[in-house]
């Protein structure tokens, strides 16, 4: 994930979009390859790199290490290090990525349901109601 030229065209198109597209905002906070796996294994509480690592499986402590500080600088996760020796720094989402549970978990319904689609299956209904089953805090 080599930063992109400020002055490219393909930067220069992509910041005129998110300007316009809260969509497409949205998507480039949590689109990428590994993101939705932090998610997923923060959304219940703070992790520890190497546990986190253990947790998704194959990425790479390079490519891990360079999502979540991205994910820190968005305001999607705190990294917190804690004075001790050898060093503790867990991660842990915050309230802003925390918003999105509901949103994960109609991706994971359509995702589902749109795999078994894809392979033939007679796919559930797709519940609307999911992402709305717990109350968004305020």
């Amino acid at each position: 994930m080599a930063r992109i030229k400020k002055n490219s065209t393909n930067n220069i198109n992509k910041e005129k979009i998110m300007a316009t597209c809260t969509e497409t905002y949205a998507m480039d906070m949590i689109g990428a390859r590994w993101k939705l796996a932090v998610f997923y294994h923060l959304k219940t509480g703070p992790l520890r790199f190497s546990v986190l690592k253990e947790k998704i499986g194959d990425v790479s402590d390079r490519m891990l290490t360079l999502h979540l500080r991205e994910m820190e600088e968005d305001g999607l996760l705190i990294r917190n290090v804690y004075p001790e020796v050898p060093v503790r720094v867990e991660y842990t989402l915050t309230s802003s990525a925390m918003e999105l549970q509901p949103v994960w978990d109609f991706l994971r319904a359509w995702g589902r349901r749109h795999q078994n689609i894809m392979n033939g299956v007679e796919p559930a209904p797709l519940d609307m109601t999911i992402a709305y089953k717990q109350p968004l805090a305020s």
